[in-house]
């Protein structure tokens, strides 16, 4: 095993037994048996495969399909999320029929349907410090389908602490990234993003959005990183990242080497999973600490007796133009610091976003900048419609 993935890693050392095929799994499998690289013997491998997948959203549904398809034999899912109309967009693992049901629930139930040959173990849970150790120890990959840092840096320092490989991949409007970390020799996302940004710094999916069939192309390479990992062939993404502009339809690949200073697989000082969301800077954001919020019950009252309110919603002009306040004032939060001169300091002024991170911290900065009687609106535009106006369209 090489840090530059040009030689094959095997997992087989791991199992102790390799199941036989039944004469049904031989027919199915027929076309991976005509492989060489595959044949007999790799199916087999594959079947006594066990690859954990953390999140069933738009990664983990392209993921589980094809590893399930695959006859990848033992197939475990973390995800705590139900399914929203919201999803369907890329997240084909579910359908319209599964609108309100737990992710896991439909994943199982569609699993089934593809490969009745595969064990399906669900997790509904969020994954955390106290569980993740337990659960990724059991699998020989883990495949990360996530969508924030404090769990991308949890399920890098499992996959270290407990030496299991991590199939990464991220997604971004029309970008997304892929690569293999926590191997023997190779780097780690600790080598690569030593840091997590500052909060609210790199939108979420579901504050950018996302191209519907770029989880697909991501969560695809990541399923074939994750079979050539279970099958000990190819040439694997260890050592590389691998980028991919799906607008201009161009792939990069950058050369990634282990940080002999990453704290996780460098020096080693990292002995235990520590408290992720206070490592991102979030334990703030999620409080308001610092901020005085506003609640949507009190913004109406406060309206209605005619306080001289200045509503600013700071969300992106997509945001803006699906759903916003009436009698908002729109500036977004990259612009927000050139607009300082048009705030009025003696009126009171609300900020508010999707959901209350954003506009905690646009309170933040005007406030820094000497603005004083400034306010979060508590949940933004998805709790206001949810209190206050149902018939705002959601998003």
């Amino acid at each position: 095993m090489t840090a530059t993935g040009t030689e094959p890693v095997d997992l087989s050392e791991k199992r102790d037994d390799v199941p036989e095929l039944s004469t049904e799994e031989l027919q199915r499998y027929s076309r991976h048996l005509l492989l060489p690289e595959v044949g007999l013997e790799g199916q087999r491998r594959l079947k006594a495969g066990r690859a954990l997948l953390v999140g069933a959203g738009g990664l983990g549904s392209p993921l589980a399909l094809y590893l399930a398809a695959a006859g990848v034999g033992h197939i475990g899912i973390v995800d705590f999320d139900v399914v929203d109309v919201t999803n369907l967009q890329r997240q084909v693992l579910h359908g319209t029929r599964d609108i309100g049901r737990p992710k896991l629930d439909s994943a199982r139930d569609r699993l089934g349907d593809i490969n009745p040959h595969v064990q399906v173990e669900t997790y509904e849970t969020r994954l955390t410090s106290a569980n993740a150790l337990e659960i990724i120890r059991d699998y020989d990959l883990v495949v990360d389908g996530t969508d924030n840092f404090p769990t991308r840096y949890l399920v890098n320092d499992a996959c270290v602490l407990t030496g299991t490989p991590n199939v990464y991949g991220s997604i971004f409007r029309f970008e997304g990234q892929a690569s293999v970390f926590a191997t023997a020799d190779g780097p780690c996302y600790r080598c690569l993003f030593r840091e997590p940004p500052p909060p609210g710094m790199v939108p979420s999916c579901a504050e950018g959005g996302v191209l519907g069939v770029l989880p697909g192309l991501i969560g695809t390479i990541q399923a074939t990183e994750a079979l050539k990992l279970l099958l000990g062939i190819g040439t694997t993404l260890v050592g590389r990242l691998l980028l991919v502009d799906a607008l201009r339809m161009q792939f990069r690949t950058l050369t990634l080497r282990r940080d002999p200073e990453c704290p996780a697989c460098g020096t080693r000082t990292l002995h235990e999973l520590i408290d992720y969301e206070e490592f991102c800077g979030l334990r703030a954001t999620h409080s308001g600490a610092g901020v005085p919020e506003v609640s949507p019950a009190e913004l109406v009252a406060w309206r209605a007796r005619g306080d001289a309110i200045d509503l600013v919603d700071v969300r992106e002009p997509g945001e803006w133009a699906l759903a916003h306040l009436a009698g908002a004032r729109h500036v977004p939060l990259g612009a927000l610091s050139g607009a300082l001169d048009t705030f009025a300091r003696d009126r009171t002024i609300v900020c508010s976003c999707k959901g209350g991170a954003r506009s905690a911290q646009a309170a933040r900065q005007l406030r820094a900048e000497g603005f004083d009687n400034v306010w979060s609106l508590t949940g933004g535009i998805l709790r206001w419609r949810a209190e206050v106006d149902p018939t705002l369209p959601g998003y």
